[in-house]
């Protein structure tokens, strides 16, 4: 049966269910320990791989657009999207098959190390403050480093836009990068958070609405979109729950209106639980702008941002342990 997935651990002792419980948070402390794995080991690389390989196939350049029917390439791109993300959720399920065949301890850590390429925290932290850090050298630096972080057009950015991007990310991918993997590995386990972060890559490569490196997105990307969207939607708002409770946030009532200021039914919600947690106003110009009467964000206010974000992971992992401690008992 795929629920509950730690059927042969249901029954145990008090310490095997305790060890089991703890997988998230031993990926926790192997990011922050440890990092990133190598790239030629890492899953979600090779999950870009395939779907750069597939996304020339799939989508038209420019000039093909207009000869190909909408509806073929709609319904190619979901049928390629859906037996990639079944061969991947199928290779992880034999994996954590066998995985939770082994004494507790060593399944519990090996659940951990193969938890952790599928989720990132202190990357995703260190790239932020390098921004920061790289604007107190020059706003040239301060851009360059922040093309490391989005796909926006980065070379007309003011410094305090680039700062506003680089908060508008972190917060962002605190729910694509940690608690939406951690949430559906509580449900799914390995497969599950292994399901989101190819929902989530095939997004971020297919996801546009219209010409992206020459070729033709509009009709490719739909489903990549929308099954990002269907995964992402609740632990997007448990993100925003959980940075307005560590930032302090008081203007709870305005965070809905806010969240719905961008186009994205998801990453609007704690990018607005960011913005009002600090005080200040994010924006990306000319698409949405959120807390706009607030003050722009200053260095300190991208310190303040990093710590949110750590307190929120450290909660997103205590609550995954609890919610599988609670669901083992």
């Amino acid at each position: 049966m795929l629920w509950p997935w730690w059927g042969e651990f249901s029954g145990t002792t008090q310490t095997n269910v305790l060890l089991l419980a703890c997988a998230p948070a031993f990926a926790i402390a192997i990011d922050r320990l440890l990092g990133e794995p190598p790239v030629r080991w890492h899953p979600v690389v090779w999950m870009g791989r395939w779907l750069g390989w597939a996304g020339t196939r799939l989508a038209p350049t420019e000039d093909e657009s207009a000869l190909c029917h909408p509806l073929r390439i709609f319904w190619l791109a979901a049928l390629s999207w859906c037996a990639a993300a079944a061969a991947i959720f199928s290779l992880s399920w034999l994996i954590q098959s066998w995985v939770l065949t082994q004494p507790s301890w060593l399944a519990a850590l090996a659940l951990g190390l193969l938890l952790k390429p599928l989720l990132s925290w202190a990357m995703l932290h260190d790239e932020v403050l390098s921004v920061e850090r790289a604007l107190a050298e020059s706003l040239e630096a301060g851009r360059l480093q922040l093309s490391r972080l989005v796909s926006r057009d980065v070379e007309a950015l003011s410094a305090e836009e680039v700062r506003e991007s680089a908060i508008e990310s972190l917060a962002e991918n605190l729910n694509d990068s940690v608690v939406a993997p951690l949430f559906w590995f509580v449900l799914l386990g390995l497969p599950g958070a292994a399901l989101f972060r190819f929902a989530n890559t095939a997004d971020a490569m297919w996801g546009y609405k219209g010409i992206r490196n020459g070729r033709d997105w509009q009709w490719a990307g739909k489903w990549a979109a929308r099954a990002d969207d269907v995964l992402g939607w609740i632990p997007a708002r448990i993100t925003a729950l959980l940075i307005g409770l560590w930032g302090g946030l008081r203007g709870w009532h305005r965070l809905p209106s806010q969240a719905g200021r961008t186009s994205s039914p998801n990453g609007g919600w704690p990018m607005a639980a960011m913005a009002l947690a600090l005080g200040t106003r994010l924006c990306k110009p000319g698409v949405y702008a959120l807390n706009e009467t607030a003050r722009a964000p200053q260095p300190l206010d991208t310190l303040r941002a990093c710590a949110i974000g750590s307190r929120t992971v450290l909660a997103a992992a205590l609550m995954s342990c609890g919610a599988l401690l609670v669901a083992l008992a």
